[in-house]
């Protein structure tokens, strides 16, 4: 029985169930209908709003709850939406905005649009029998209802569903109840239905579709009011509105997706151009295919069938058939590999299983210019108003992961960051354009305003998402999609991430120095992590079978990326990077076979963190030609042909970015090899020469030749000097190929021996112990020939030295017995045959190994080193040297080796044995760690330490004391002065000093320190806030100044009385003690009984110096040496001072105010210098003073005027 098509098309009995048709067709009749008597008006029923609840319910409890389209269908065969809901909103017109019950029905009519219009989109697996059935007429059926919506007869549908919400908005975010919260999103959602509908490429239409376009519903939406809506919302984002974001956010996207930005901010005139470059850009490209066709064209004898042999190497024949065997050689080859029985299977990839539709943003749209324009305005003042609130909110609520986050929101997030990125950018180059254009027209003197207009329109605008959170985020989404290989996901946020880039590129080149700095930190913190590099890397490498969608957004991030950093590095050489691999560390498994154990855990890991932190600061430094390297690999060069495979039909951009690659990898980085494969050359030769080759009129075409040319000559140059590379042109290239295919020679490395970590005992032992310890560790490592060896080289040793004694004994009696013979007495003992006193001339003796086994262990072997070490052997050259000689030094005294020997025999023979069952290696630990561990133990006591900037008293001050130019304390140089007038002082002086000191002067001494402390601790806390408040500029201080140079008065002064004081005594003492001497020489020799008692050590003049240097008849003690200190200010000083406050007048000195250090020096004493006598003395000249003084004390010595010798009494 044969089928009408239209009753094909008409649903049959069993499609729906005849009741549930029934029960919805009625309640379609009594929601209303036209009536004769309001002259073919829509009339509501008389119970509507009862009516629209019951075909809500039938729809969400029958279809939605059994996962049917029954009722869809149904109301869709009714025309319910068209014929009954757009009606009734129609009749709700403005001058009814009050009317509660039209109002109420329209909100009804608005509830049952949004699951009429919902998009429908099933999955493949979960499809049914009636998804089949139904849904092809259902998305027809939506494509009708959007084609009446926005184009309806009488009214504004979309007007009418702003309406019903604005009451809803106009409450405040506070006031708005439950209701008011679900209206507003059911008129966003609504127009998100609108938006997302499409006319289905894979269905029929009628021709209209331009009424359901993008332009109409862009069109629709300006002159509806819709967009003024959105952007009230988006504007309001955060303050009025909180939950409706990721409903925007939806309906921007089906907006915006596919659209050209650059197009859009262009003008009519520019647009007309571009549109016609585009068009002859067609003709020119189909020229082009017609040229190539007609080359490669059929003949004539085309109708009849052919059969040709094709002639191959070493005369084999073979068959094919077809008219294009006759064309040309090439294209019987292309015939011949065409016929071949094997085909490779195509991955359909498991990314299509789940994509959705409307979720594709890589298809084209083009605008109408009415569109293009209302569009162009909506986003002008998208960007000027709404950008930053909506992002900064829906990245927070990305962050946190709220409920309304859907699996679409991220990436529809950073598909729209990318847009509106890219549309900033080219309004900011538009405006440019025509600022230039105006100055040309006009003159200059409109600049100032178009200077103006440039500065409101800084990059603040879009600042929201140029911030480090965006970032993180972003490196987030980027490694979640390419570990769950979402790879639409993935092209979504490296688009992001490539306009991001180029933004930051727009910014850098910005007249504003904010934007500049921004632009420079941004580029700072990108480039500055290193698993950001090895991200973009890996992206590339890991295109197989992505689409290409994918394959355009991950080689233009690279293209982008590897410029970006190439000039950023140029820019700053000293460029850092962080570097997240983890270090090396060292197996504790490892170091116990090897007889190692750490000192303690914490050792361990003490220096299992150093070694990381010194890993991290050498990877630290960037270096661009090892990021290159790394890019430059066959993956990412599989990728870039993969690109180069579509060159009929990209852009000139694409084929610019392909180019770029190609050059970079030749020349730049002179990694041609990698480039000669067979498939790659055929690739470029096609290009060239063709068929389907590029356009020879086309900007990209000599470009691309040039560079082919060249790459071939390099081809050809590389096979005649290796001819191998003829059978390595089949197969990729591998790093050591690559370089023996370069160089001609393959790459050995040398591996650079390195000398094993130094070992040492645990501190606590005796030296006895440590030599059981590293016996102990050799016998356990069945080692005993390494100390049989030892012992030998000892024992040898041991002979030689006693040889050497024997022999140095038997010089000395032979030369003094010449001494004899010739009459010249000596009664110089010989030394006994081995004793010490003689090793001081011991000679080196040189260890030499048995075997080349022994060389090799004296160098890998840390435990035979260690016997050695300890055995007094000392090693003679670098830590890494293999070829260091060991020598027995002549410092090491022959017991010493006795005592080594023996205890080393004993050990081997009875080896230790130690408490809680350890063994010897459990005594041993790294020499290095050990040092490494007290270092960071020392640091850390001095961090925890009273430091320059802190008192005891546990209260820290951040200055000095008077800041840096101020003068320093005097105590310590004066205390560092004081024990070196001890240290000169004889051995009877300090035994009576030391005697003479009680517990009251040590309680004394304490008392003093603690209120010095104390008055230190309550100067600093002024100087703490004295550098806030005086000024850095002010040039001096008076008050300061009076109290300095009161000081320095005082200082001379006290200075003075002291040399005059101590010049008074020596003169006294002087006299007396030549009294005393005459009358001993009158006595015959008699001796006071005082004489033993020794005087007090007193400062002296130079001009004393040479008063008593005159006097011939004093002894030695006269001769006594004197130390002077310019700043003796002391109390022992004070002590000394006249008590009358006179000084005493001497000839030949005169009585002055300046101090010792200021006044002219004698000419006895040539090497002092002389400093001015009629003045202060400069601060340089102080300080360096000073510093000599701590360095040594300034020593006089009387002039000795009679003998050289010392001598004890006048007896001698």
């Amino acid at each position: 029985m044969e089928m009408d098509i239209r009753e094909w098309a008409q649903p049959v009995g069993d499609q729906v169930d005849p009741e549930v048709r029934a029960y919805v067709s009625s309640l379609v009749t009594a929601l209303g209908g036209t009536s004769i008597e309001e002259h073919g008006r829509y009339v509501l029923g008389d119970d509507a709003i009862a009516v629209l609840k019951d075909i809500r319910r039938w729809i969400k409890f029958y279809d939605e709850k059994l996962n049917r389209l029954d009722v869809q269908r149904i109301l869709a065969e009714s025309n319910l939406v068209k014929g009954d809901l757009l009606e009734i909103l129609a009749s709700w017109t403005e001058a009814q905005t009050n009317n509660k019950l039209k109002f109420k029905v329209s909100l009804g009519c608005l509830e049952l649009l949004i699951p009429l219009t919902w998009p429908i989109e099933i999955e493949d697996q979960l499809m049914k029998v009636n998804h089949h059935r139904h849904l092809p007429y259902l998305r027809l059926a939506q494509v009708e209802y959007k084609r009446a919506i926005l184009h309806h007869d009488t009214a504004k549908i979309l007007r009418t569903a702003v309406r019903i919400g604005l009451p809803s908005m106009a409450a405040p975010k506070n006031d708005r109840t439950p209701r008011d919260e679900g209206i507003i999103r059911l008129v966003l959602y609504f127009f998100r239905n609108v938006a997302l509908i499409e006319q289905p490429s894979d269905l029929p239409s009628n021709g209209e579709e331009v009424e359901v376009s993008r332009s109409a519903t862009i069109d629709a939406f300006h002159k509806q009011d819709v967009f003024q809506l959105l952007l009230t919302v988006a504007s309001s984002m955060g303050d009025e509105f909180a939950k409706e974001d990721v409903i925007v956010l939806d309906i921007l996207f089906h907006l915006l997706k596919g659209i050209n930005p650059e197009k859009l901010f262009q003008d009519d005139q520019e647009h007309a151009q571009a549109t016609g470059s585009e068009f002859k850009a067609l003709l020119q490209k189909e020229n082009a295919m017609l040229a190539g066709y007609k080359r490669h064209a059929p003949t004539r004898h085309n109708r009849f069938g052919t059969m040709v042999w094709i002639k191959r190497d070493n005369e084999k024949v073979t068959t094919v058939t077809g008219q294009k065997a006759l064309a040309g050689q090439d294209t019987a080859f292309s015939q011949m590999d065409k016929s071949k029985k094997w085909n490779k299977p195509r991955h359909r990839g498991k990314q299509n299983l789940d994509e959705k539709d409307s979720s594709q943003f890589t298809k084209r749209v083009s605008l109408s210019s009415s569109a293009r324009k209302n569009l162009r305005t909506f986003v002008e003042e998208f960007l000027d108003s709404s950008f930053n609130p909506l992002f900064q909110h829906l990245r927070k609520a990305i962050e946190r992961e709220m409920e309304r986050i859907v699996e679409e929101t991220p990436m529809q997030f950073y598909y729209l960051i990318s847009w509106f990125l890219q549309a900033e950018c080219a309004r900011r180059r538009s405006a440019k354009e025509r600022k230039e254009k105006l100055a040309l027209v006009k003159g200059k003197g409109r600049l100032g305003e178009l200077a103006e207009l440039d500065e409101d329109e800084a990059f603040g605008l879009v600042a929201s998402v140029l911030n480090q959170e965006t970032f993180v985020l972003l490196n987030r989404f980027l490694q979640k999609g390419q570990d769950n290989k979402e790879w639409k996901e993935l092209s979504a946020g490296m688009k992001c991430f490539t306009q991001i880039l180029l933004t930051v590129q727009e910014m850098a080149l910005s007249p504003l120095e904010e934007d500049q700095e921004i632009a420079e930190n941004i580029q700072n913190r990108i480039f500055y992590e290193e698993s950001t590099h090895d991200r973009i890397i890996a992206f590339l490498r890991d295109y197989k079978t992505q689409g290409f969608a994918y394959l355009d957004s991950c080689t233009e991030l690279a293209h982008v990326f590897i410029r970006m950093l190439e000039q950023y590095a140029k820019e700053n050489t000293d460029l850092q990077i962080r570097s997240r691999q983890r270090a090396r560390r060292k197996q504790r498994k490892a170091a116990e076979e090897d007889g190692v154990v750490a000192a303690d855990p914490e050792d361990v890991n003490v220096e299992d963190e150093i070694e990381t932190v010194q890993q991290v600061s050498r990877e630290r430094r960037f270096e661009f030609q090892r990021f290159a390297a790394r890019f430059m690999t066959q993956s990412s060069i599989n990728t870039f042909i993969a690109l180069t495979t579509y060159h009929a039909d990209l852009t000139p951009e694409q084929l610019k970015r392909a180019h770029r690659f190609f050059h970079r990898v030749a020349f730049k980085n002179h990694l041609s090899t990698v480039l000669f494969r067979v498939d790659i050359i055929q690739l470029f030769h096609r290009m060239i020469k063709g068929p389907h080759g590029l356009d020879p009129q086309s900007e990209s075409f000599t470009e691309w030749s040039s560079l082919i040319q060249q790459i071939f000559r390099k081809l050809i140059k590389r096979l005649e000097e290796r001819p191998g590379l003829m059978v390595e042109l089949l197969f990729s290239k591998i790093p050591s190929m690559m370089f023996y295919l370069e160089n001609g020679y393959d790459d050995v490395k040398e591996k650079k021996i390195r000398a094993p970590a130094e070992l040492e005992v645990k501190p606590g032992m005796e030296w006895d112990e440590q030599l059981g310890v590293a016996v102990g560790v050799l016998i356990n490592q069945n080692k005993s020939d390494d100390i049989n060896w030892v012992k030998g080289v000892l024992e040898n040793a041991k002979e030689e030295r006693e040889v050497w004694q024997a022999a140095e004994v038997s010089r000395k009696e032979t030369a003094r017995k010449a001494l004899e013979e010739a009459g010249v007495i000596t009664n110089e003992p010989v030394a006994e045959d081995g004793g010490d006193d003689e090793g001081r001339g011991w000679p080196s003796i040189h260890v030499k190994p048995d075997t080349t086994t022994r060389s090799i262990a004296l160098f890998k072997d840390n435990k035979l080193r260690l016997l050695l070490k300890l055995a007094g052997l000392v090693r003679i050259g670098d830590i890494d040297d293999e070829d260091a000689s060991w020598i027995i030094p002549s410092t090491l005294p022959t017991d010493k080796i006795e005592d080594a020997l023996k205890l080393i025999g004993d050990h081997q023979f009875a080896p230790p044995t130690y408490d809680d069952d350890k063994t010897a290696e459990d005594f041993l630990r790294s020499k290095a760690a050990a040092e490494r561990t007290q270092r960071v133990k020392k640091a850390a006591f001095d961090d925890d330490s009273d430091g320059p900037g802190s008192l005891s008293g546990g209260e820290e001050f951040e200055f000095e004391a008077g800041g840096p130019t101020a003068r320093k304390s005097d105590v310590a140089k004066k205390r560092k002065l004081q024990r070196k007038k001890t240290t000169s002082a004889s051995d009877e002086d300090e035994d009576a000093l030391a005697g003479s000191e009680d517990e009251a002067a040590a309680a004394a001494r304490k008392a003093r320190r603690a209120a010095k402390k104390l008055t230190d601790l309550e100067k600093r806390r002024k100087i703490k806030s004295d550098m806030y408040v005086h000024s850095s500029d002010e040039e001096s201080d008076e008050e300061k100044d009076r109290a300095f140079f009161a000081r320095e008065e005082e200082q001379r002064k006290n200075a003075g009385r002291n040399i005059m004081k101590a010049v008074a005594k020596a003169e006294k003492e002087g006299a007396r003690e030549v009294v005393g001497a005459r009358k001993r020489k009158s006595t015959g020799g008699t001796v006071e009984k005082g004489r033993g008692k020794k005087r007090k050590v007193t400062p002296a003049s130079d001009e004393d110096e040479d008063m008593l240097g005159q006097r011939g008849d004093v002894n030695e003690k006269e001769d006594e040496i004197v130390e002077i200190s310019s700043e003796h200010s002391s109390s022992d000083s004070d002590s000394d001072i006249d008590p009358e406050g006179e000084s005493p007048t001497i000839s030949g000195a005169t009585t002055t105010d300046t101090p010792l250090s200021s006044q002219p020096r004698a000419a006895s004493s040539p090497a002092v210098s002389t400093a001015k006598s009629n003045g202060d003395v400069s601060m340089k000249d102080a300080a360096r003073e000073r510093e000599d003084e701590d360095d040594a004390p300034v020593v006089r010595a009387a002039v000795r005027r009679r003998g050289p010798f010392v001598v004890e009494s006048d007896s001698e």
